[in-house]
């Protein structure tokens, strides 16, 4: 099908980065993974087919091999008729094509914390870039002598702030618990790398790495749950097991063509952004499909 830019439905509450969400009653939300793509806090022009897809699939793959390590918000893919046997169709989940129901995903409502929860397995991207300029991970100072890529043992939680628009910015443990009080802020650090262990170790099994990665919570009748996504590729670094060596950064699963791409174009990171060629959209599409099949083991289906 053609690629889905943006949704138009009833009930909208949300339009994100990437997905769209409705709200369709009864403590229930509809969330769509369109096939937007950003990259530097800013939406690009030009649509990754099937992306929105794949995002929602795995994501399905992810909440359910960690539900038993923390409750999250899915009630069920919208193509999952015995999931949402209970839910009424209403709003938007009544107008949803049958065509989008394999990106589209009911979820209970949940009151957002407002903290993106990042855990860092391996020091790469803008971790590296801090610490080659000033020695510390999230203004917090590391050993001398780590070199791009290395493994952090044991992993090492960096929160930063959830930005609506613009850059999330790294936090300092003081300011979490400004943010969310003390008892909060050990609860997500020790849950976040339970959870980022889980996934490890499973990676592990398929010949990946999960690099890096961002997990959001909230609270649904007073309960911590997870939410949004988890370990996608827009939401995570993805190397290939074999292509890893401490010292360089491996080719990574992700959007990195877009972000190369972008960097050479001369784009000055100001909206608007350019529209991407077609064989870097190809690419990029190619990297989320292997992605998926690589740590799911199955057969992506648009």
């Amino acid at each position: 099908m053609p690629s889905v830019s943006e949704t138009n439905f009833s009930g909208l509450l949300h339009r994100g980065k990437v997905r769209d969400t409705y709200d369709i009653g009864e403590g229930r939300l509809l969330m769509i993974a369109t096939d937007r793509i950003s990259a530097f806090d800013i939406i690009l022009p030009s649509p990754v087919p099937d992306k929105g897809t794949i995002l929602a699939q795995m994501s399905k793959f992810w909440f359910d091999r960690t539900d038993d390590v923390m409750q999250n918000h899915v009630v069920g893919m919208a193509d999952d008729e015995a999931a949402l046997a209970d839910v009424p169709r209403t709003g938007a989940l009544a107008e949803l094509p049958a065509q989008m129901r394999r990106r589209s995903m009911v979820i209970r409502r949940a009151e957002r914390l407002n903290i993106e929860c990042v855990v860092r397995g391996y020091i790469t991207g803008a971790g590296w870039a801090e610490y080659s300029e000033h020695g510390t991970l999230n203004r917090q100072k590391l050993p001398e002598g780590i070199v791009e890529a290395q493994k952090l043992e044991p992993p090492i939680f960096t929160p930063s702030t959830k930005a609506e628009e613009g850059h999330d910015i790294p936090m300092t443990p003081s300011e979490v618990v400004d943010l969310v009080g003390a008892e909060m802020a050990v609860t997500l650090e020790e849950v976040t790398l339970k959870i980022f262990k889980v996934a490890q170790e499973y990676a592990a099994g398929r010949g990946m790495i999960i690099a890096d990665t961002k997990m959001e919570f909230g609270l649904i009748d007073g309960e911590l749950t997870l939410i949004d996504e988890l370990f996608t590729a827009d939401s995570s670094r993805f190397w290939a097991q074999y292509d890893y060596k401490p010292g360089s950064s491996p080719p990574a699963f992700d959007k990195q063509f877009v972000r190369n791409w972008l960097l050479e174009s001369g784009w000055d990171r100001e909206p608007p952004a350019p529209n991407l060629p077609a064989d870097i959209i190809r690419m990029t599409r190619d990297r989320y499909i292997q992605a998926f099949e690589r740590l799911t083991g199955d057969t992506f289906v648009a």
